[in-house]
């Protein structure tokens, strides 16, 4: 196996995590009403524990899942 779909990989999955930041950043950044109407973040889940969040990212979750 080469090196190159391994970097490739990596290199997706960093620029997926940094988009999902981006987006998670903007969604937090809205006023709490807009938050509200559009359903962000989601009420019926928990919230979750930075550790989880921590996991989440070092594992190349989507947002939403603990």
């Amino acid at each position: 196996m080469t090196l190159l779909p391994l970097i490739f990989n990596a290199i997706d999955a960093i620029s997926k995590a940094r988009a999902r930041h981006q987006t998670e950043r903007i969604m937090r950044s809205l006023p709490l009403e807009i938050q509200k109407d559009i359903g962000w973040p989601n009420t019926s889940e928990p919230p979750c524990t930075p550790v989880q969040i921590a996991a989440r990212n070092s594992l190349g979750l989507r947002a939403g899942q603990c």
